[in-house]
């Protein structure tokens, strides 16, 4: 660095001792979506293995695309450009996509594809030349003397691979056959390392499989999004996310009174037993409780128990809703809705 300081140069140690990795594919990409998805899956295994963070912005993980075409029929690729430094899947898949069809123009205009660096504005949603680099030469590639040659043989291939992790295709098929998930299910929950082991230590803390998997997938990552949190920053425990789901499995609380749960747990209010017992918020599922508003709402509503009897059903909602009104939007909704139906029909 010159200039930065007065009659002195100083030397950027920026990313010193930070090792880089580059993984070169061949040219078997047809169209910006492939691009993306091989990117996504790279990022995917690099995460899950813990070699990198994979924070796109911060230049952990980036993308260096390069874009060539060739007309329909002719087996060589055209001269290509090299799209630098993309941070976003996002941007990977509109600049891939621009630099396609300014490809395209310009051979159909009847100039020639120059090889060079482009930089994409995602501002303007364009490619701009960086620089020029025509022939491989030009990237002064050298051998370093004093870097020996590196054999890696099976034996050491196998012993790293005996050490890897699960990763995410292994951990997808597991989920679908051990927990009984679906595709959607398993395929979302393995997205990241940190949302899979989430996953399973709410499973050993309690919680049914397909219920937690629905909770995550719904009100948590519901909660993530309006806060704009990262999974590390989440405040419900896989402990306190059991034990909501749990209670919901047991009828201590119905859905509604375990979001409010959940809520004030995300908030800070306490654990689950706490704001449950200072709420008061247990389902009534006493029968003969339930049975007595039932009938009360019933004796009230003389016109639209009339109308469910001459084959309105759309008037039973009413009355289970008259019923969870009364009771204060605690009793058991399934035990009032078959305790009425059976009344109406007697």
């Amino acid at each position: 660095m010159h200039g930065a300081f007065q009659g002195l140069t100083g030397v950027d140690l920026n990313r010193a001792g930070t090792p880089l990795l580059e993984i070169v594919s061949e040219p078997d990409m047809r169209t910006a979506k492939q691009a993306v998805a091989y990117m996504r899956k790279v990022h995917s295994i690099v995460r899950y293995l813990g070699v990198c963070d994979g924070n796109m912005q911060e230049g952990s993980f980036r993308c260096d695309a390069n874009v060539s075409i060739r007309r329909v029929g002719d087996t060589k690729l055209g001269t290509r450009t090299e799209l630098k430094n993309l941070n976003s899947f996002r941007y990977i898949e509109r600049a891939i996509e621009f630099e396609i069809e300014r490809q395209i123009d310009v051979v159909e205009s009847g100039a020639s594809i120059h090889q060079e660096t482009r930089l994409y504005d995602p501002d303007r949603h364009e490619t701009r030349p960086m620089r020029s680099k025509e022939e491989a030469n030009d990237y002064r590639y050298f051998p370093d003397p004093d870097l020996l040659p590196v054999e890696v043989d099976s034996t050491f291939i196998d012993s790293v691979r005996a050490s890897l992790p699960e990763l995410a295709d292994v951990k997808r098929n597991r989920f679908e056959c051990e927990y009984g998930l679906s595709a959607q299910q398993a395929h979302f929950l393995t997205d990241s390392r940190e949302l899979a082991d989430y996953f399973e230590a709410t499973l050993s803390a309690g919680g049914p499989s397909k219920t937690v998997a629905n909770w995550i997938m719904g009100e948590l990552s519901a909660a993530m999004n309006r806060n704009e949190i990262a999974f590390s920053q989440i405040p419900v425990s896989p402990t306190a996310l059991a034990n909501i789901v749990s209670h919901v499995e047991d009828g201590t609380l119905s859905t509604a009174m375990a979001k409010q749960v959940f809520e004030a747990v995300w908030d800070g209010q306490g654990e689950p037993e706490d704001i449950i017992r200072a709420r008061g918020l247990r389902q009534v599922t006493d029968s003969h409780a339930i049975e007595t508003l039932v009938e009360t709402v019933i004796a009230a509503n003389p016109t639209q128990v009339e109308q469910f009897r001459t084959g309105k059903e759309k008037v039973l909602g009413f009355l289970v809703g008259q019923v969870m009104k009364a009771s204060a939007g605690k009793a058991n909704a399934k035990q009032v809705n078959a305790l009425m139906r059976d009344k109406l029909t007697q």
